[in-house]
């Protein structure tokens, strides 16, 4: 049900079943100095009512779908055909329920399967699990992951990486006495020379982006070589799961684990969430992996029967031999990514990456012609770029909001108040990219 509400007979039905005469009662053990003595809720409102509150209140939001929207920096409007959601929600599938246990479903095991199939081949990595939180907190695992295999406790962390996916890390190392060294970035990738100069026997991993958050490049193969000179350091890559239908996959620089966030995988933006996070690596660290895999086998008629392989968490396995207390894996996310990949196909996502790519080169191009505009970093982007402005960022994103255009990230908490993010999808058009230009030569005279 939509709406579900409890009367003053219910409520009084239910204290008396409990066995006491009030509410306050149950929480008589609280001190009276942590009570909030006024809420200041509204009156109680009906279905209908508040059906249409929420309806009005809605509609003062403008979404990417209704606006002109060159948002990034982690979360990417890509065009999500309309099949997913229509296979995604059949009530089969549209479940809240967290799919650990053995009596789940064969057809949940099997898309769970398919999936850890397809970012396999995405990744060119021999196991993956079925899925994360989001992109922050595998990356954070993966990270955990490295330590327990190394028993080291110092991480090395590139200084251009998504900045909420490093405060994820610090949130979840915190008290268990892991040290997080940040290699500075330096004309918006990492810097090598630094890098070289922390690599030692005491170090677990090092963690890159690529694209990176400036929308950068990384040279990975180099990185590789910088980081697996140490004996038994690991490299952890998070990579863009669209870019990699053109770029190198991480099995290719040698990557030991691969994380990312699938978001833009067959999810919309939503406000940021609901997301899922991916996370591949080799054989030989399978046992080491948080989270839960699903395998294939033979039933005893001997069909093909699925199965839950390897289940990391402390309900499963002995508190201390836990690897990770993921609780789920956020399956409907991954059920749309699989459906989403399924109807694109190999060509089809390729040519969503190029189309990317090519636009957002076009873009950047256009931009840079304009007085005072000019490429902040000149190392190769996929879809991603910082430009460089004549007048505050916020100030043009500020301006350009009232003429319906999401013009990109601020990078003014990064102490660049004149660089401003933009990311381009195979959703813009030429013309939507051309009105883009146009109205930031109008700001500049505003």
């Amino acid at each position: 049900m939509p709406y579900i509400s409890n009367t003053d007979l219910e409520r009084k039905q239910m204290l008396d079943e409990i066995g006491v005469e009030k509410f306050q009662d149950l929480i008589g053990n609280i001190p009276n100095r942590f009570l909030l003595k006024n809420l200041n809720i509204e009156e109680a409102l009906s279905e209908m009512e508040i059906t249409q509150k929420m309806y009005f209140l809605g509609k003062k939001n403008t979404n990417s779908a209704e606006a002109n929207s060159f948002l990034g920096a982690g979360i990417y409007d890509h065009f999500i055909p309309a099949a997913v959601d229509h296979i995604v929600l059949r009530p089969e599938f549209h479940t809240a329920y967290t799919p650990y246990q053995a009596e789940v479903s064969q057809g949940t095991l099997q898309y769970i399967y398919e999936y850890q199939t397809m970012i396999c081949d995405l990744t060119g990595m021999e196991i993956a699990n079925a899925s994360m939180y989001d992109g922050a907190s595998a990356a954070a695992e993966a990270i955990l992951m490295a330590i327990r295999q190394t028993r080291r406790y110092k991480a090395l962390i590139a200084g251009s990486i998504n900045p909420t996916f490093l405060k994820v890390i610090k949130a979840y190392t915190e008290g268990i006495n892991v040290e997080l060294v940040i290699v500075p970035e330096k004309n918006g990738v990492i810097d090598l020379d630094v890098l070289k100069h922390l690599m030692d026997d005491s170090i677990a991993c090092l963690l890159i982006q690529t694209p990176n958050f400036l929308g950068n490049l990384e040279d990975m193969f180099e990185i590789e070589q910088i980081v697996h000179s140490v004996k038994k350091s690991l490299l952890i890559t998070i990579v863009d799961p669209i870019s990699l239908a053109i770029l190198n996959s991480p099995a290719e620089y040698k990557a030991d684990i691969v994380v990312g966030e699938g978001q833009e995988l067959g999810n919309a933006q939503n406000y940021g969430g609901p997301l899922f996070g991916f996370f591949a690596t080799t054989l030989k660290l399978a046992r080491k992996m948080p989270g839960r895999i699903v395998g294939a086998t033979l039933d005893a008629d001997g069909k093909r029967a699925y199965c839950l392989t390897l289940q990391a968490r402390e309900q499963h396995i002995r508190r201390e031999k836990a690897t990770s207390n993921i609780c789920s894996n956020q399956s409907l996310c991954i059920l749309a990514a699989t459906v989403h990949l399924s109807l694109l196909g190999r060509k089809g996502l390729e040519h969503v990456a190029e189309l990317s790519a090519t636009k957002a080169h076009y873009l950047s191009e256009e931009i840079c012609k304009i007085d005072g505009y000019e490429m902040a970093y000149n190392a190769p982007f996929f879809k991603e770029f910082v430009i460089k402005t004549p007048i505050p960022s916020q100030f043009i994103i500020d301006e350009l909001v009232k003429k319906d255009i999401f013009s990109g990230f601020a990078l003014n908490d990064f102490g660049n108040d004149d660089y401003l993010l933009i990311a381009v999808t195979e959703k813009k058009s030429k013309k939507q990219m051309d009105a883009f230009v146009c109205a930031l030569k109008e700001v500049n005279h505003v």
